[in-house]
């Protein structure tokens, strides 16, 4: 596709999200002018038409006291049309996508609203009647409805997805729907996954006020989160677009208009944030916890399976206790995983990530598809594993999100056919089950825990899925902050309820290291909350201690950036007043004390260093400046022994202080133990060598013997 259509199109949606209507019309007008659309021109032919008339009666003096809300409508209407274009050029760059949308609208399918419904309340209701089939005939009438009806629900997800931008009308039956008792929970799920995506792809104000509405009428918990996550990830694809759309923020305060709400929000922007580490959480647990697990436990890999290992009487003689320690090994790392699984972390990412390209996941649906035990794809399987307690208990039980069970159940038949006979045994029996710590929690109906698992079925389709480069990816942006996960920021919520919680949201992410990000947070701060935690967090420390003048905090952030600044006295100042707030912390002794160093008050410093390395005679740090202030100060034979301490371990943390132990000994004029000492050392500091009365010409015979 011409490239040219794009930009011609940006100009368009540059226009609309500075609220003129008016240049969109002409941008809109040039683009057709290139690229010819007929029903589009006659659209926009109208609209303009009552631009004109709008602007004209203005123009002459008139007074109309609907002005802005006609505008805005213009406005809107003229997004509309724009959206649609950049729906059709998205689908025709998209092979992927444009397979779905011309798939699902050839054929006899019935898109009516009133046919989606029916299909959805029919399969109830068949479902419902299977009870009263005869015994020999309901399997099978049982198996042919499920399949059929998947199959239609796959083609609706695809059908919304790829769909234009929807009237009030429709998002509003589609709320109904999704509402409604008469439907099952697994069919409004999946819809609901399908809008969001949509949603994101191009923002659409019917589909976003429809799960405003759904997250806020609907009594499925499972239906709930995912309505919220999806207006949250839409929300953030329309915050730019908020002079076309301003009803966004009474939708938005509708939604945080109860406590309850403000807290499931507060909740997934943490979970959000946790997302970020999926990636080095997955090397932790590849790389460190399961290489113990499998050193630590009782079977081996062999070309046909899992065997259990033969006991060594000999380990038992030699180290009777090892067997008590694996098992304490394997239970700390199991602990180990539960404790960031509880944090927020996805521990089965990696696992389950090579698991993602059976067939089952063919079908975009399937990625999001919530587990049910009839689905076609995994009946035949669930009915062979029918009375197996381990597999009942991963399905029922198991902290897993809904992709990762599918892919389980899957995967499992085979490996089960390597498995030892007894093993096999004892997971039917279910006296082998998951790990008691990896356990699915109580809370696994919370409002929480649902969304957590949605989350880990969305990382998992927007990472893995192979067509993911095609669709807007709200995971993406990097770790900056530019990071689409980060709705906090969003103008939209500015002013709202949120706002007393954005503390909590910097917290985490300065906790992750994660600082370009909580600086994005706090520039949203409204100013009434700029108290001495924001000022701490900005790093505006004087306005802290104008706040507080004996703020620990402050002081210390303060002395620390006048010493990297070389400010040594002012330095000096803040931890003279640290001494006296906190007179006991050895690390504000030892800070003054290298400010006096800096400025060459060698024995005002040596009076702290003496006492301090006296109490801490094992803090290698306080015996380094202790023996560089010494030879600063010409006590050459103190500081030689002091050094002789310092580098008697050897190692890659001496070797400054080796280097500095040559100087030294170069001082006390032992040339050749310094030439030694200083051997592979980085360079020599000539400008302090020469202060200490060395000439150019031994400084360079030094370098010259060392480097040799």
């Amino acid at each position: 596709m011409d490239t040219r259509n794009d930009d011609s199109l940006s100009l368009v949606r540059q226009s609309l999200l500075t609220g003129n209507c008016g240049r969109a019309i002409q941008e809109m007008d040039a683009y057709l002018a290139a690229w010819p659309e007929p029903q589009t021109a006659e659209k926009l032919m109208l609209l303009r038409e009552n631009y004109d008339r709008m602007a004209d009666f203005w123009l002459q003096g008139g007074k109309d006291p609907e002005l802005d809300t006609q505008y805005r409508r213009l406005l809107q209407q003229m997004y509309v049309l724009y959206a649609n274009v950049a729906h059709h050029h998205r689908m025709k760059a998209s092979p992927y996508q444009y397979s779905l949308y011309t798939r699902t609208r050839q054929g006899q399918h019935d898109w009516t609203l009133t046919g989606i419904r029916k299909e959805m309340e029919d399969f109830v209701s068949s479902a419902a009647l299977l009870q009263l089939e005869p015994e020999h005939t309901r399997q099978q009438a049982g198996e042919a409805l499920y399949r059929r009806h998947q199959q239609r629900m796959s083609q609706l997800f695809e059908y919304v997805l790829t769909s234009r931008q929807w009237t009030e009308s429709v998002g509003s039956q589609f709320a109904d729907m999704l509402v409604s008792p008469t439907i099952d929970t697994v069919d409004q799920q999946l819809i609901v996954a399908a809008v969001s995506l949509s949603l994101m792809n191009q923002f659409d104000m019917a589909k976003f006020r429809m799960l405003a509405a759904v997250y806020q009428q609907s009594q499925d918990e499972a239906v709930r989160q995912r309505a919220l996550v999806g207006w949250v990830f839409g929300l953030q694809r329309g915050n730019p677009l908020v002079k076309v759309y301003p009803e966004m923020r009474e939708i938005a305060a509708q939604v945080m208009a109860h406590e309850e709400a403000c807290t499931e929000l507060t909740e997934l922007q943490l979970q959000l944030i946790y997302c970020l580490n999926e990636e080095k959480d997955t090397n932790t647990i590849r790389h460190e916890i399961i290489p113990d697990i499998m050193k630590n436990n009782d079977f081996r890999l062999t070309l046909n399976g899992l065997e259990e290992k033969e006991d060594d009487p000999m380990e038992e003689i030699l180290h009777p206790d090892a067997a008590d320690r694996r098992m304490e090994q394997l239970e700390k790392n199991f602990r180990r995983m539960s404790d960031m699984q509880k944090q927020g972390s996805d521990i089965f990412f990696g696992g389950f990530s090579q698991l993602k390209r059976l067939p089952f996941f063919y079908d975009i649906s399937n990625w999001l598809s919530p587990f049910y035990l009839q689905h076609p794809d995994i009946a035949q399987t669930m009915k062979q594993l029918q009375g197996n307690r381990f597999i009942e208990g991963v399905v029922s039980q198991g902290p897993f999100c809904d992709s990762d069970k599918y892919s389980f159940v899957i995967a499992f038949k085979q490996v089960a056919e390597h498995l030892p006979d007894h093993i096999v045994e004892m997971m039917k029996r279910g006296e082998a089950s998951l790990a008691g710590e990896l356990q699915m929690s109580d809370d696994y109906r919370s409002p929480a825990y649902l969304r957590r698992l949605y989350l880990m079925d969305l990382y998992r389709f927007f990472r893995l899925f192979p067509h993911r480069e095609e669709l807007y990816n709200p995971f993406d942006g990097g770790t900056g902050a530019g990071y689409h996960g980060i709705f906090f920021t969003a103008a939209v919520l500015g002013g709202s309820p949120l706002d007393k919680h954005k503390p909590d949201v910097v917290r985490l992410l300065l906790k992750q290291h994660c600082e370009e990000m909580a600086d994005s947070v706090l520039q949203s701060f409204p100013a009434a909350m700029h108290d001495a935690q924001y000022y701490l967090w900005t790093g505006n420390y004087d306005e802290v201690l104008r706040m507080d003048a004996d703020n620990v905090k402050a002081l210390q952030g303060r002395a620390r950036r006048r010493f990297e600044a070389k400010q040594y006295h002012d330095a000096l100042a803040d931890y003279d007043r640290l001494l006296l707030l906190r007179p006991e912390k050895p690390g504000y002794q030892l800070s003054k004390a290298i400010c006096l160093v800096q400025l060459k008050s060698y024995a005002e410093a040596l009076q702290l260093l003496f006492r301090l390395d006296y109490e801490h005679p094992d803090d290698k740090n306080i015996g380094r400046v202790l023996a560089w202030t010494l030879m600063n100060e010409g006590k050459l034979e103190q500081a030689a022994k002091t050094y002789s301490r310092l580098t008697a371990d050897g190692g890659e943390a001496a070797r400054e202080d080796r280097t500095h132990y040559g100087y030294c000994l170069w001082l006390q004029g032992r040339v050749k133990e310094a030439a030694d000492a200083l051997k592979g050392c980085a360079g020599l500091d000539d400008e302090w060598l020469r202060e200490q009365g060395l000439s150019d010409a031994e400084i360079s015979i030094m370098a010259a013997r060392i480097s040799a």
